[in-house]
């Protein structure tokens, strides 16, 4: 990684046009191509390219020059470094994935692997079962052997959610047993509990687990 903060001007061409006049900068080059240009505020780059460029550097007329292209489509940006205050180079070595947790999915996760969190007896048998409106989080049977229609909802449930369950337990109105059809989800709004209420479905509260998945024991490979 070339990480460099310095006074420059800017200009870009491609699938449109842009200049920026002379200002202090941070340039970020990092090994897959991307090329970035930060200012002293705001959390997004001014100019950006993305992985897969190919960045270099030129001198003309004692003026350094970076240039970023791109092929497809054919984009260009060239920084102009009027002044340097730093330049460092980085052979960064980093082969860790970013770990998320506490999405639906991993609440069905859980779910599937501790049901007791559903109530007693329940029975998980599928996981994202498509249907004509949708794909249902999970589904399975409690204890009466009733069939269960589960969605999953990492943060407080609204009115959609409730509407976009009937649409899962709409797709088995054939069945001969009574579905049951429940939301899944930290908490759930006055009115979304009351719709349920009206469609004789149900409300369970699970938060979604924030507990990161523990790390592989240490052993000897790890310092060779």
């Amino acid at each position: 990684m070339i990480i460099i903060l310095a006074n420059c001007h800017v200009e870009y061409e491609g699938r449109a046009r842009s200049k920026l006049g002379k200002g202090d900068r941070l340039v970020l080059i990092k090994k897959d191509g991307t090329f970035a240009i930060h200012q002293e505020l705001e959390l997004d780059p001014v100019n950006w390219q993305a992985p897969g460029c190919k960045n270099n550097v030129s001198l003309n007329e004692d003026m350094i020059i970076l240039t970023s292209k791109k092929i497809k489509p054919n984009e260009e940006i060239k920084v102009y470094l009027d002044e340097v205050y730093s330049a460092t180079y980085y052979n960064i070595l980093d082969t860790k994935e970013l770990e998320i947790r506490g999405y639906e999915k991993h609440m069905v996760d859980l779910a599937w692997k501790q049901p007791e969190l559903i109530e007693p007896g329940f029975r998980p048998t599928r996981r994202e079962y498509q249907t004509d409106n949708g794909f249902i989080d999970l589904m399975g049977t409690d204890k009466d052997e009733k069939l269960m229609i589960l969605e999953f909802k990492s943060r407080k449930a609204g009115t959609n959610a409730v509407k976009q369950l009937k649409r899962y337990v709409d797709c088995f109105k054939d069945n001969k047993e009574f579905v049951r059809g429940i939301i899944v989800a930290p908490d759930i709004t006055d009115n979304a509990k009351e719709e349920l209420e009206k469609l004789q479905m149900e409300f369970i509260s699970m938060n979604p687990p924030l507990d990161l998945l523990k790390q592989k024991a240490t052993t000897l490979d790890s310092f060779l």
